[in-house]
């Protein structure tokens, strides 16, 4: 009996070992809530400046300055560079205590599979906000989103893949409802990266 849970417990550390190798593990829970707080800030600064002075409980039709533009512009611009740095700064205390270097084969991989869809997304987000098509702009950076999340998963957690599929799933709702696509923005960068970092937190970091 002993020599069994030893075998199975070789196992485990045999197992852990290939993971490691393998994959970037030490995403932090942690930063997925500070993403999805700043996401929700974010989302209820753009809506101020898209209805500011608006009654709440009728009809409205927005009209789009190009001041309103460039604040809503800054606000994600501000959004994006904090997110990053709370990713960083979680992510990095999570891998020194683990002892795994931040910078390494798989994190190269993990963050080129990243890139690659949020880079284009972004560039065709930015045209279409400039051209003034910001009916399109929320629903494809869910979209896009989603599946940089999916397409960079296979080296990192898995679980990273369930939260694209959802980021995708809600792109295409917003798409289809595209009238509430800050509703569908504050639900997927907000609430789902909220729910996604408590999860994450509790189930690798605790």
């Amino acid at each position: 009996m002993v020599e069994k849970q030893e075998y199975i417990k070789d196992l485990k550390e045999i197992k852990d070992i290939m993971n490691r190798s393998s994959r970037f593990i030490s995403l932090s829970g942690l930063s997925g809530v500070c993403m999805g707080v700043l996401a929700l800030a974010g989302a209820y600064l753009a809506y101020n400046t898209l209805y500011d002075q608006q009654d709440y409980f009728s009809y409205r039709q927005v009209i789009i300055t190009n001041a309103m533009m460039f604040k809503i512009l800054a606000i994600a611009v501000a959004v994006l560079i904090l997110s990053l740095a709370a990713g960083i700064f979680f992510t990095t205390r999570k891998a020194k205590k683990q002892g795994q270097k931040i910078w390494d084969l798989q994190s190269k991989r993990l963050l080129v599979n990243l890139m690659i869809p949020l880079a284009a997304g972004g560039i065709l987000c930015l045209i279409l906000f400039l051209k003034g098509y910001m009916g399109l702009v929320a629903p494809l950076t869910l979209i896009f989103y989603g599946l940089a999340l999916v397409n960079s998963s296979k080296y990192t957690l898995t679980d990273i893949r369930s939260l694209g599929l959802l980021e995708i799933v809600l792109g295409l709702l917003a798409t289809h409802y595209i009238g509430y696509g800050l509703i569908f923005w504050a639900l997927g960068f907000g609430i789902l990266h909220i729910v996604y970092g408590v999860v994450m937190h509790l189930k690798y970091d605790s």
